[in-house]
């Protein structure tokens, strides 16, 4: 299952959205043409778990300061590619919700409260967590509180065949949500170190989930 648009439209261009999604694709791109490598250039700026609960590191920037980086950086171009398109479909319409700056300080917050929970998940870790699906996970989290029965343009594949079929968010981002969930859950169960950070996407899904009616402006909204 693969949504690729919604029918929720927007007031105003998404400039923000398309920005961070500019930013993300220069970065990679600067990533896999670096002359260090992508591995070492995720190890030197991407967020380790044990190092910004400790502050202890030897990365080339302050701890806290690989939060930020880490949500510009991805591991490959599956990993880009849907963290993009996630971040297109549902992110215009919370910038339109917010504002540009609300909304821009809501996705960022969204991507420090996830690198955290995945920390606090996994204290002794020192793999580098990469990528802006934190800070989306908020963004789905607050989509879904918004504009649970929007519309959303999904594949389904049956096979060889596919079908275009239009679901409510409700039911898109709940699956998802369940997804992260239950691979959060049998992650920890098995005591196996995954590739891919569950309880970042968890602790971002809840925090967009439970704060975005305190990010809406107080009035000028209809």
């Amino acid at each position: 299952m693969i949504p690729f648009k919604d029918d929720n439209p927007t007031r105003r261009f998404p400039v923000l959205t398309l920005i961070l999604i500019f930013l993300n694709i220069v970065v990679f791109v600067l990533s896999l043409t670096h002359p260090a490598g992508l591995q070492q250039i995720l190890y030197r700026y991407g967020a380790i778990p044990r190092s910004i609960l400790t502050f202890k590191t030897h990365q080339p920037l302050p701890a806290p300061l690989t939060v930020f980086t880490s949500m510009f950086l991805h591991g490959g171009l599956f990993h880009i590619a849907g963290n993009m398109l996630y971040l297109w479909i549902f992110g215009n319409n919370i910038e339109d919700r917010l504002g540009r700056i609300r909304f821009i300080l809501f996705y960022l917050s969204s991507g420090v409260v996830a690198a955290y929970a995945h920390a606090l998940s996994s204290p002794s870790s020192t793999i580098p967590m990469v990528g802006a699906s934190g800070a989306i996970a908020g963004i789905l989290g607050a989509y879904l509180l918004l504009y649970p029965t929007a519309k959303v343009h999904t594949l389904i594949f049956f096979g060889f065949f596919v079908q275009i079929v239009r679901i409510p968010a409700v039911v898109v981002i709940g699956l998802w949500g369940l997804i992260q969930v239950l691979n959060g859950i049998m992650s920890k169960g098995l005591m196996v170190q995954s590739g891919v950070a569950w309880f970042a996407h968890i602790g971002g899904f809840i925090f967009g989930l439970l704060s975005i009616k305190l990010w809406l402006p107080k009035r000028g909204w209809r």
